[in-house]
């Protein structure tokens, strides 16, 4: 099978650049699951841009720096907060709808934003009406193809160049090799690492993985941002409740019903995400209760079910009421600032190899991402590795796979609770050195026929382990990562650098080759 372009993804990344590389070539977009079930669809909060007469690209440029602790590549920084309206103006285009009041954008404000301007589709469901408007625009463009259920596996190498990837096909249970010009990786996070996640089922760190085994840098993931709110209902999926619920005012209290925030941060709720996490840990271990509890209903209740839908039916399906009741929350896992390292144009560190959305590191994010960011990062930095990607030499049709054949014998299960014990919201070495030990010595077969899981296991375990050996080598706390052995921020800020056969670094980023 060959193609001029191979995205892995259906996100808002992926689909953002395929729109731009069907222009001039064929390509395919694999995705994992159904070409509904990826980050972008679970994205409730919103699309930050500054758009308002109030607002400016330097005030979003310092509200992310902010956000960021120390860490952001600037440059990174500026394309997104620059180019953002003009992304935004193209999904109007293609039919996106955002809502309006009398004629004028809704602008909701979330926390660590200095202003309103993120821009909401339904109230709750921004995610979902871009990728929506996205999907249509890529399936009226004759050169772009999709597969859905088709996991990649691994990729495709010759002359040490990316020249294709396999691609493991769920419905016939065979391996696929599916040659390109380039290939994207655009596989959304690795939420599915922790015990709690937002992240849906396909988050299993797969472009992390795949990049990293032939020899692509990763950069800061020790960064995990652990979202505060997630619904804590025992037995059930950790569904978000998102931030613009606290940017519209819900209050979290303690299980005696007591504000708690103040004591520790002058933002209260509207502190950045690393913080508000930390001082619900802390006040759930105050109280010795297993959750705290996020309380809007002193709002108004037709209000509520207008602004945020979705939350309000999921939470009254689970016999939760927001009109009238608070909602039992706990931190969860959900999103990741690192990943593969590009430069500002998407392209790794392995020629013809290219990364976008959630699954590469900018740098734009920093250690900490400013709320809303997200789905920005991915129309705009999309793009830009679509338009670079075009650039890419003549297919080479031939390549051997190159991936890692042995499995490890630690379930899913496990690892995931290694990681949350190990590895999330508080860490220090010896629960760090931990979950290296379990991984180095957890044992390994190889499988005759390996199946889906099988190769999401072995993500996770390699991105584990990455998670954890970036988090042994930062011995301070910035951000998204927080070491109680080493509790203040080290200065110069620098980045984590992790490559296959090669010592873990802590560096100033110089010029990526």
């Amino acid at each position: 099978m060959s193609f001029d372009f191979l995205v892995v993804g259906a996100g808002v990344a992926g689909l953002r650049a395929a729109i731009t590389l069907a222009e001039q070539g064929t390509v395919l977009v694999v995705a994992k699951d159904t070409l509904e079930e990826s980050s972008t669809e679970y994205a409730q909060g919103g699309i930050a841009v500054a758009l308002s007469d109030d607002d400016n690209f330097s005030l979003h440029l310092q509200d992310t720096l902010m956000a960021g602790d120390g860490l952001c590549y600037e440059p990174a920084v500026e394309a997104l907060v620059q180019e953002g309206p003009q992304r935004i103006d193209e999904l109007l285009n293609w039919g996106a709808n955002f809502d309006k009041e009398n004629g004028q954008f809704l602008m909701a404000r979330e926390g660590a934003h200095s202003r309103s301007r993120v821009l909401h589709a339904g109230g709750d469901s921004t995610g979902r009406e871009i990728a929506r408007s996205l999907y249509e625009k890529a399936l009226s463009l004759p050169k772009l193809s999709f597969q859905s259920f088709a996991a990649v596996t691994d990729l495709l190498m010759e002359e040490g160049a990316v020249s294709g990837a396999v691609a493991y096909d769920q419905k016939s249970r065979r391996r696929i090799d599916v040659h390109a010009r380039a290939v994207l990786l655009a596989t959304g996070g690795a939420g599915q690492l922790f015990l709690n996640t937002t992240n849906p089922t396909v988050a299993t760190g797969d472009g992390i993985g795949i990049a990293y085994r032939v020899g692509a840098e990763v950069s800061d993931v020790e960064f995990i941002q652990f979202h505060p709110t997630a619904l804590f209902i025992p037995g059930r999926p950790r569904f978000l409740l998102s931030e613009a619920l606290r940017g519209e005012g819900a209050l979290l209290r303690n299980i005696n019903g007591e504000r708690f925030m103040h004591r520790y941060h002058a933002m209260e709720e509207l502190a950045p995400r690393d913080v508000v996490s930390r001082s619900i840990i802390a006040e759930m271990g105050a109280t010795n209760a297993t959750h705290v509890l996020l309380d809007l209903s002193h709002k108004d209740a037709g209000w509520i079910r207008q602004r945020f839908p979705t939350i309000y039916e999921t939470c009254f399906r689970f016999g939760i009421d927001l009109t009238k009741e608070a909602a039992p929350v706990h931190p969860a896992a959900h999103y990741i600032m690192g990943g593969v390292r590009t430069d500002l144009h998407g392209q790794t560190s392995v020629a013809g190899l290219f990364a976008a959305g959630e699954a590469a590191c900018t740098g734009v994010h920093g250690a900490n991402r400013l709320a809303s960011n997200s789905l920005l990062e991915g129309v705009v930095f999309g793009a830009r590795a679509g338009e670079a990607m075009l650039a890419a030499g003549p297919q080479r049709c031939s390549g051997r796979t190159f991936g890692d054949e042995q499995f490890p014998l630690l379930t899913r299960e496990a690892l995931q609770q290694m990681a949350w014990d190990g590895c999330g919201i508080a860490r220090d070495a010896a629960g760090i050195s931990r979950v290296l030990d379990a991984i180095d010595h957890g044992g390994r077969l190889n499988i005759a026929e390996p199946d889906r899981r099988d190769y999401e296991r072995r993500n996770l375990a390699t991105v584990l382990r990455l998670v954890a050996k970036a988090a042994l080598k930062r011995e301070e706390s910035r951000g998204g990562h927080y070491r109680t052995d080493f509790p203040a921020r080290q200065d110069p800020p620098r980045h984590s650098s992790l490559r296959r056969g090669q010592m873990t670094e802590l560096i100033s980023w110089p010029e990526l080759s």
